[in-house]
């Protein structure tokens, strides 16, 4: 009986990640839920509460692999090579989004949207991303002068690991690979790790900062 259960609620699970995703949360039903995952639409009330308590339920699905893999990596700084910890956080995050490119897409881009949910349940999680993120980061510096301060380091690290599930479309259309593709993770991994490397290593005395010309003063 519980298996059934689970199989029920996957399944509900499952059909709201592919209708949120394709069709958003307001244009989404009740019914287009249950209708495609062949359910009672009174089994999405008994077992979510209802549409906004599915959507709490795709984010959770989330969040709690993905940090866990962040969180994993963090406790071996200790003992381990700090960068490496760093790459293979970065590979496992990329992996993970990959098997689950769907709810990667929905789930990043429910961030982008000022909502109630965003508030109350995403911002918890990322601020948890956001501590093993710069432990991770600050750890692998080993006291190096990266060329960027930590804060920016993160910035753009997030958003290269976020932005193939999120705009899925560019990136097949620019790498011409799609991103649940194994081999476009691996390629993809090999860049950020360069640029990683890059950031982490380059001295700030060493940059070379670009400034415009000083304005020409006529006088008549």
């Amino acid at each position: 009986m519980s298996g059934h259960i689970g199989k029920t609620k996957e399944s509900i699970l499952e059909a709201a990640v592919e209708l949120f995703t394709s069709k958003g949360f307001k244009g989404t039903t009740i019914r287009d839920i249950a209708g495609r995952a062949k359910v009672n639409p009174a089994n999405i009330s008994y077992y979510y509460h209802g549409k906004q308590g599915l959507l709490e339920a795709c984010l959770i699905s989330f969040f709690e692999p993905y940090l866990s893999l962040l969180e994993e990596e963090k406790r071996k700084i200790d003992w381990e090579d700090p960068e490496i910890c760093l790459h293979r956080a970065i590979r496992k995050v990329l992996v993970f989004q990959s098997e689950q490119h769907l709810l990667s897409r929905l789930v990043w881009r429910e961030i982008t949207i000022d909502s109630q949910v965003a508030r109350e349940i995403i911002a918890s999680y990322l601020m948890q991303e956001r501590y093993y993120f710069k432990a991770l980061t600050s750890a692998a510096m080993g006291g190096k002068s990266p060329s960027l301060p930590v804060s920016m380091l993160i910035i753009q690290l997030k958003g290269m690991l976020t932005a193939p599930f999120l705009n899925s479309q560019y990136i097949s259309e620019v790498w011409g690979m799609h991103p649940k593709e194994s081999y476009f993770i691996e390629k993809y991994y090999e860049s950020i790790i360069e640029w990683l490397q890059t950031a982490l290593h380059v001295q700030k005395n060493a940059l070379y900062i670009a400034r415009p010309p000083a304005p020409v003063i006529r006088t008549v």
